[in-house]
């Protein structure tokens, strides 16, 4: 598609490492102030290789950052009731600032009642009902990692939303929901999209920001996005191409040069949720140990 724009190549990494830099110097001015340090309890249970592989990952930065970090294996066959004992053990915790218990679950555990078991000021994943309906009333939360990650690139490339119309494909508790809550409190106008969207297509063409977290491939066409749009591509999907195994977005990243700038899958939104984990972390952290806000401020 012709055009006046060549995308810039939105660079996650590169953000995610002064995030993480950012915070590590103010958990160091936090140990030689109180002789403290914010600590992160991850729960894994059962033995599924990719969950085990991002819990690595995330108990890697905790310790990087200078933060505690706290782990927790359990058997596939735990009974709830021991994670739920846990999990009030981790609550009254003090040296515990954030809980977070890795998804999904084996499907005999009610995930639902596991996370709303978690104490809402250490939820660092942002899913307890509690953070959830502080986000939708304005409230500070606790904010889901990835659509906060989303948002912060955004702004980085914006200097101001007010006034912009945003599609937010897709529409989970995790990303989609979050997201739109998120760009509406910038002022946006926001239309979220999802599976029984009729002309999802026409709706893209007349946004300034994409968001996309649908986990299918391919899904957005250059064609969709107008010249001069933002992209965030949220999917990350392994496919088998030419006999090679591949990871990429829910965007068609190749076609979307006309955008003002744009995610590539990897290397885009994927190392912004670690670091604002540890964002989710150090915030909890204050909450816990300074007066609390009464809205978020997510500059």
């Amino acid at each position: 598609m012709d055009s006046l724009y060549r995308a810039t190549r939105i660079d996650g990494k590169v953000f995610a490492a002064g995030l993480v830099e950012r915070i590590a110097d103010e958990v160091a001015q936090i140990r030689a102030k109180t002789g403290k340090i914010p600590g992160l309890a991850v729960v894994l249970v059962g033995d599924d290789p990719a969950s085990a592989i991002y819990v690595n990952s995330k108990q890697r930065e905790t310790l990087a950052a200078g933060m505690e970090s706290f782990s927790f294996r359990l058997p596939a066959t735990v009974r709830q009731s021991d994670l739920m004992t846990l999990l009030e053990r981790l609550n009254n915790d003090r040296r515990v600032n954030g809980i977070l218990v890795q998804l999904p679950l084996p499907a005999h555990l009610d995930t639902r009642a596991v996370i709303n078991a978690i104490d809402p000021d250490k939820d660092v994943d942002g899913f307890h009902v509690i953070n959830a309906g502080r986000l939708f009333t304005g409230q500070s939360s606790l904010i889901p990692c990835t659509p906060l990650g989303c948002l912060m690139l955004l702004k980085d490339r914006i200097d101001d939303l007010t006034g912009m119309k945003a599609v937010v494909i897709g529409k989970s508790n995790i990303v989609g929901k979050p997201m739109a809550q998120l760009l509406m409190a910038e002022n946006c106008t926001v239309t979220v999209a999802h599976i029984k969207t009729r002309n999802i297509a026409e709706l893209c063409r007349t946004a300034d920001i994409v968001v996309v977290a649908a986990g299918s491939p391919g899904l957005v066409r250059g064609e969709w996005i107008k010249t001069g749009a933002y992209v965030i591509d949220v999917g990350i999907n392994r496919v088998e191409r030419e006999g090679r195994s591949r990871i990429v977005g829910d965007v068609a990243f190749e076609e979307c040069g006309h955008a003002a700038a744009i995610t590539p899958v990897p290397g885009g939104v994927g190392p912004m949720t670690i670091a604002c984990l540890l964002e989710n972390t150090l915030t909890a952290w204050r909450w816990q140990n300074e007066p609390r806000p009464l809205t978020n401020d997510n500059d």
